[in-house]
């Protein structure tokens, strides 16, 4: 697994160290799970100059110093652009040397992921070219004249358009982190970082981001509408053979055709489904753990938990504990 941050001037230090510890406890984690079985994760963080030089000097005072070149001819997996203080337009043009980097990474098939105004370097390398994308509020109006052919979401923390993403915000960085973590190390990993670095509830990536294309967004229409029945009878005792004759379907074929549309088989696509609506409703209502199970379809609670406790790591009310504590608390004087 290998992490490139690239740095620039007056950047804020914060939207390169924070996904730097995430990504270092997720490999820790995964790490510690993969030495019971004989096997280590190992993850390489290059930090590379957006321009030449030899230390980096952020908004906050404290300097970066480069530890790789742009001139390396590495190829990484996930690739984060900072967000920079103030007008982006003079670190933009000091880094000219950082589009066809880019450029090269894109087609080599890295992840990346641009902070704030950092989004701009994305821009400025044409590779937002008639896709979605978001920045700091602050700089909507400039970025919007500076880059007409680029679809701006402004009412969007985060955008994804293929390989390409864009977080207005640090906080929202550290949403697109958590998922990316996921798609590297799986959902127990990325949980356990998730729970680690924010005891709040945090926004979801999948509820709070544009997405160019989700899972409904695929060519095979009849799954289309299969899983937006899915979705609605969640509560119902749902069986994939009852459902897909349903549909005109024999079993066979439809668990053919749902995991060539979708990644996934119909059944572990129902689960995630009924795991993402006990999350909303642990973190935000006062159900007990035995209703919201029922809700989601599960009249067996122990079943339910055990399921919960496999996806996520943690047991429902663990879940619920930890997304509702408090980190800040104010005593009146």
């Amino acid at each position: 697994m290998r992490l490139a941050i690239v740095l620039a001037d007056q950047m804020l230090a914060a939207s390169a160290l924070l996904p730097i510890e995430m990504w270092q406890a997720a490999a820790s984690t995964r790490a510690g799970r993969r030495s019971e079985r004989g096997a280590q994760a190992t993850l390489q963080v290059d930090l590379l100059p957006a321009h030449p030089a030899a230390t980096i000097a952020t908004q906050a005072g404290i300097p970066l110093i480069p530890t790789a070149s742009l001139e390396a001819a590495v190829r990484y997996e996930v690739v984060y652009l900072p967000a920079l203080w103030r007008n982006p337009r003079p670190i933009l043009r000091r880094s000219s040397a950082l589009q066809p980097w880019l450029r090269r990474q894109f087609e080599g098939g890295a992840l990346i992921a641009a902070v704030g105004t950092g989004c701009c370097f994305l821009a400025e390398a044409g590779l937002l070219d008639g896709k979605s994308a978001t920045t700091h509020w602050h700089y909507f109006s400039q970025f919007a004249r500076d880059y007409p052919q680029v679809q701006l979401k402004r009412q969007y923390f985060i955008t994804q358009a293929g390989p390409l993403f864009c977080a207005a915000s640090v906080n929202a960085m550290a949403d697109v982190t958590v998922h990316l973590i996921e798609r590297f190390y799986g959902r127990t990993v990325a949980s356990h970082v998730e729970r680690n670095f924010s005891h709040e509830i945090r926004r979801s990536f999948e509820k709070y981001r544009f997405l160019e294309g989700d899972d409904l967004q695929h060519t095979d229409e009849l799954i289309v509408e299969i899983q937006l029945e899915m979705r609605r009878r969640l509560q119902t005792a749902l069986r994939m053979h009852e459902l897909a004759r349903e549909f005109g379907l024999s079993p066979r074929s439809f668990e053919r055709r749902f995991r060539e549309a979708t990644g996934s088989s119909p059944l572990i696509y129902l689960q995630q489904q009924r795991i993402k609506i006990a999350r909303e409703l642990l973190a935000a209502t006062n159900l007990s753990v035995t209703e919201i199970a029922y809700r989601v379809g599960y009249v067996d609670q122990g079943h339910f938990a055990r399921l919960f406790t496999r996806t996520l790591a943690v047991s429902p009310r663990e879940y619920r504990r930890t997304v509702r504590a408090k980190i800040f608390a104010v005593t009146p004087t």
